[in-house]
């Protein structure tokens, strides 16, 4: 594999000076490992496989050198980046989104299974510079004539070894055909298996190769295992919260129901857990993430369709309420704490029959795991810590030309709330969200309801 360069200074590429302040304003002090080996490759045009872990900097390793070859003038699909999940589409999109910030009229649009096709087939007609999506919508849009890349210049696929997984190669290929021979193929995945090589030779022009280490070292996050008996896993769960006392809690379960099952419990107890899986419809996951995200929920529970691409900022802890058959998986899950150098917790129950799963977690990450029991909770106050959030949802969006300052406008100014009472502000396509310190949430909710955004009047609702 390649070293590209030694400089994490993103000032030492050839990036606008635009760029350079916007990338500054969003926090990018100094280039990511990935980011550092890719980006020359990506801006000089070449075809590139990198080999990086989830919450590596993916986005940005591919996404600041794409926004360069865009031409804003031509409305048409200039930068597809094809994603395993809705999730990570989602936030891939949003990233994109805030990278592009120093360039105008720069149109994202994500296309994705579980909504409407109609409002999507709506947004190509106008026209859209980058499309993030699912290769399966991907595919339903060229089958229904509704998307061209004639034009794409840069290929992206993003945790390729997770899509060949998920059966979507035959839709890859198909996609890929429909594509320009003289485009720009980036790669990024955290394998390298024979399928991927495959791919690569089949679709890549003499790809430059990169490779960095996963970001999660072993002193970053603490790992214990707790042999706990079925019937006793639910009083597990309770003493391993109120024992760590984590501000923001990710726990995985194996199935749909279990993960219902796990957060009704929590709910029961006095807990603000929300549950995330293939069940809920596209507005729900939506609405489950912003919650989480922006800490008006401080518990998810979720299956592994979140395990890729959660992007939560300082996520303390992980929950293996039940542990995968796959070692890959397991990391995967604890990968989502402990992240930029952050200390991280991941916490596992596990019966004797799974002992085995033990076994294989060890082998993968070539260490020793630390079993202990749960005796060694201490009984802990039951105190619930309750989120500092409260989220209200507005019902206009990026289609309504909404835009985060308009929310913020309306809330702060004549309304009395002081902008540090206001946190993070999501915008989606029709609907935006809005989170509020519990103590000024319902004089927020009053001054939205009452007042207007951009000189209209909008529905607004407390999550």
């Amino acid at each position: 594999m390649t070293d590209q360069t030694t400089s994490l200074d993103f000032a030492s590429l050839k990036l606008p000076k635009a760029q350079l302040e916007n990338l500054n304003t969003l926090g990018y002090q100094q280039m990511t490992p990935i980011q550092a080996k890719s980006l020359p490759s990506v801006i000089a045009g070449e075809d590139l496989i990198a080999k990086a872990k989830t919450g590596s900097g993916k986005t940005a390793a591919f996404g600041i050198g794409m926004l360069e070859s865009i031409n804003p003038r031509f409305f048409a699909p200039q930068c597809l980046v094809l994603c395993p999940t809705r999730e990570l589409s989602t936030q891939v999109a949003t990233e994109l989104r805030r990278l592009a910030r120093y360039r105008q009229n720069l149109k994202v649009l994500t296309l994705c299974g579980g909504q409407p096709i109609g409002p999507q087939i709506g947004s190509l007609a106008h026209g859209a510079h980058i499309v993030v999506g699912t290769p399966g919508r991907i595919a339903d849009h060229l089958r229904k004539k509704t998307l061209d890349l004639a034009n794409i210049r840069t290929l992206v696929l993003d945790e390729a070894d997770r899509m060949l997984d998920m059966g979507f190669i035959e839709a890859i290929e198909g996609i890929l055909v429909h594509t320009p021979d003289n485009r720009q193929t980036l790669l990024f995945s955290a394998t390298y298996p024979e399928q991927i090589r495959i791919l690569s030779q089949n679709f890549q022009s003499s790809p430059v190769e990169v490779s960095v280490e996963s970001v999660h070292q072993q002193t970053q996050i603490q790992q214990f295992f707790y042999s706990v008996n079925a019937d006793n896993k639910l009083k597990t769960l309770i003493d391993l919260l109120g024992h760590f006392r984590p501000v923001s809690t990710a726990i995985f379960c194996n199935t749909k129901q279990r993960c219902n099952d796990v957060s009704e419990f929590l709910q029961q107890q006095g807990y603000y857990a929300l549950a995330l899986h293939g069940d809920l419809d596209q507005k729900e996951r939506d609405q489950v993430l912003v919650q989480f995200s922006n800490q008006s929920s401080s518990i998810l529970v979720a299956t592994d369709v979140a395990a890729r691409g959660l992007d939560i900022d300082d996520l303390a802890a992980v929950i293996n309420f039940e542990l995968s058959r796959q070692a890959d998986v397991y990391v995967h899950r604890i990968g989502r704490t402990g992240r930029a150098g952050k200390e991280g917790l991941a916490l596992s129950l596990y019966s004797d029959s799974e002992s085995y799963k033990l076994a294989m977690i060890e082998e993968y990450i070539g260490q020793d795991v630390i079993r202990k029991t749960s005796d060694e909770l201490k009984s802990a106050s039951r105190d619930i810590p309750k989120p500092r959030m409260t989220t209200i949802c507005v019902g206009a969006g990026r289609r309504q030309k909404v835009r985060p300052g308009d929310i913020l406008g309306a809330l702060t100014g004549d309304a009395g709330i002081a902008g540090d009472q206001v946190g993070k502000i999501n915008v989606f396509e029709n609907w935006t969200y809005v989170a509020i310190t519990k103590k000024f949430a319902e004089k927020a909710l009053g001054r939205l309801i009452n007042g207007k955004i951009k000189g209209r009047k909008f529905k607004v609702r407390k999550l």
